[in-house]
């Protein structure tokens, strides 16, 4: 027997990634937005200009066929940690978000850099996203800008009932890019307390921006995990067959941009290939 709110608690889940995409195995592509205003990289080129290339990438995007999309704050670096999100830059994704969300038909989720988790959540709120990708629900790492930090769920999971937010999914990293757990943190006992506090999803992704993990990492997590496994980084039309032998979906970004440079704009027909190939690794 389960009690009511267990099952209550249960239901929030999905449960596959077919519930929010539509299709097993989904591709998700990334709108890396341009730098925000008050990041280092902004040279007062206004919010017109960040909606605008990010409107082009993700059309860019859904003509080539991806499942989902994600709009992350790619370039606001150095990143902030967690709450120390300015405001500035937060409301100005918010408004990128919202134009995109308002543009295509495929799910769109929210990352914030680093760890924003509550940031995201907010503006998945104001911009009517479906999904945030969180880079550290529970544990505890360093980041590569030097900050020691530490999961978020008891607070994100809050707000998000609080805001009547609970549609919202959570897409959660168990190895992230970027950082390093906190040591006796190994894989096994992530996942297991990742999935414990709510996750509708897992994220394995390799060292850095553009780094694959490697294979038998995705299939270890696959191995362990109750929930499905997404590839969070370093996925290329070459390896991508090999990856959805083992995960259940695929998050993407510089492989998609023109010269494979992520500083680019997205090339449609690398997206297009990319996504031919991942859809013959569906099979």
């Amino acid at each position: 027997m389960t009690v009511d709110w267990k099952k209550q608690w249960d239901g929030l889940r999905i449960a596959s990634l077919r519930d929010l995409f539509g299709v097993e195995r989904p591709v998700i592509g990334m709108v890396h937005l341009w730098p925000l205003p008050g990041a280092p990289g902004y040279t007062g080129y206004g919010m017109d200009k960040v909606v605008d290339e990010a409107l082009a990438d993700a059309r860019t995007l859904v003509r080539g066929g991806v499942d989902g999309l994600i709009v992350e704050n790619m370039w606001d670096l150095p990143f902030y940690v967690g709450m120390d999100v300015p405001p500035e830059e937060s409301a100005c994704q918010a408004v990128a978000a919202r134009a995109v969300v308002e543009e295509v038909s495929v799910p769109v989720g929210i990352n914030v850099v680093h760890n924003g988790g509550v940031v995201a959540l907010a503006i998945a709120v104001a911009s009517g996203a479906a999904f945030i990708r969180v880079c550290l629900l529970t544990g505890a790492q360093v980041w590569d800008t030097g900050e020691l930090d530490h999961g978020c769920a008891a607070g994100l999971l809050r707000k998000r009932k609080e805001l009547h937010a609970e549609s919202i999914k959570l897409l959660c990293d168990v190895d992230k890019k970027h950082a390093v757990r906190f040591p006796g943190i190994d894989l096994a006992t992530h996942i297991e307390w990742t999935e414990f506090y709510g996750a509708d999803a897992l994220i394995v992704s390799g060292r850095m921006t553009g780094n694959a993990p490697d294979v038998e990492k995705v299939r270890e997590a696959k191995r362990l995990a109750h929930r499905p496994v997404l590839v969070g980084s370093g996925a290329t039309e070459e390896n991508i067959g090999e990856f959805l032998r083992w995960g259940d979906g695929v998050i993407v970004g510089s492989s998609l941009k023109a010269d494979g440079d992520p500083t680019n704009p997205v090339d449609e027909e690398r997206v297009k290939r990319f996504v031919e190939a991942a859809r013959a690794g569906r099979g």
